[in-house]
């Protein structure tokens, strides 16, 4: 394919340095970032572990700009671009339709519509639980090791993706064996490359923590409506953004400018480029229209155990605020936040 041609399948012009760039350092550095784990220097491995996290982490919100199609013009190199990223950063088990269909669900019905009911999991496997809240206190993201575990045994856990389990066992196989060979052949590379893999999730689900307000709702394979369906004033006004800064708004793109959550929602069609200057154009210069970056990094130290389940609350708790009385008080740093939300979870 020319050059020119290449060109003309991006949706926008800006795309092909922005996008094209994108996608380009997401593969290099994933190249680079693993066969640094082989080197005999800790140094160079400690470097190549977080340039492996974060190659994993562009590739993730590569998915979400193609799940929207942002990148390309045409829908289906959207998602075979999309299906691409999802072996970089382990989510290639079930389909990129999946991680899609989920997340516009998301957008149209204004709502965290979901398969899995992991309160009821939880309540009914209390040892399961206490691991969990274990293992969180030491900042060891096991609610979200849960999650994609089922993502990938999706096909034999989720009755409606029953017909996926011929590509579920084919992904299963190809990637337990690079892992297990992995291991054999050098196991500090295979432990360093889990390490990077959960940082990974940690980025991610710190973002998705305190971008919305609202629970879950058990409706992605049923009929039941949402009732903020389409209420584009109530989606607005129960989601919030989390910049890693306003004053260096280039640090932002480390995330591909997730946190201006309120942007994104607001024009969902708008590339990851796009979208601080839409949110300067909705708020202005307003820093109280965002979570400052230092209290999300309180909320995610003093709410890592309780914001597993919303019922995990002492009686002297006062009930969780909503709307812009949530955006206020994650200002003062006193929510907990959600917790394992994820667009790679597609369940």
């Amino acid at each position: 394919m020319s050059a020119a041609a290449i060109r003309s399948a991006f949706k926008e012009r800006e795309g092909v340095p922005y996008h094209g760039g994108a996608v380009t350092y997401s593969v290099l550095a994933y190249a680079a970032g693993l066969l640094g784990l082989f080197h005999p220097d800790l140094r160079i491995n400690a470097g190549a572990t977080l340039l492996l996290a974060h190659s994993m982490t562009i590739a993730a919100y590569m998915i979400h700009e193609c799940g929207h199609n942002t990148v390309f013009r045409r829908i289906r190199h959207n998602e075979r671009l999309g299906g691409f990223l999802t072996w970089i950063c382990g989510a290639s088990y079930g389909t990129f339709e999946d991680i899609r269909y989920k997340h516009m669900r998301h957008h149209v019905d204004n709502d965290d519509v979901v398969w899995f009911d992991y309160e009821k999991f939880f309540l009914e496997h209390p040892f399961v639980l206490r691991a969990t809240r274990a293992l969180e206190w030491f900042y060891i993201p096991a609610h979200d090791l849960i999650m994609h575990g089922i993502m990938m045994f999706s096909s034999f856990i989720i009755p409606e993706r029953r017909d996926q389990r011929r590509r579920n066992v084919t992904v299963l196989l190809v990637r337990g064996a690079a892992f297990i060979g992995l291991l054999v052949w050098e196991p500090k590379a295979a432990v360093l490359y889990s390490v990077a893999y959960l940082l990974m999730i940690q980025v991610l689900r710190f973002t998705d923590s305190l971008q919305h307000d609202y629970g879950y709702r058990l409706s992605l394979y049923s009929k039941e409506r949402s009732p903020h369906k389409g209420d584009s004033e109530w989606e607005q006004e129960h989601t919030f953004s989390v910049p890693l800064s306003l004053s260096h708004s280039r640090l932002n793109w480390l995330t591909l400018n997730f946190g201006y959550h309120n942007a994104h929602h607001a024009r969902s069609t708008a590339p990851w480029y796009r979208l601080p200057a839409l949110h300067r154009e909705m708020f202005g210069d307003d820093r109280e229209a965002v979570i400052p970056f230092s209290q999300q990094l309180k909320i995610f130290h003093r709410g890592r155990v309780k914001r597993i389940i919303k019922w995990d609350r002492t009686a002297s708790d006062a009930p969780t605020p909503t709307g812009r009385k949530f955006l206020f008080a994650a200002r003062q740093a006193q929510v907990d936040g959600g917790n394992a939300a994820s667009f790679l979870t597609s369940f």
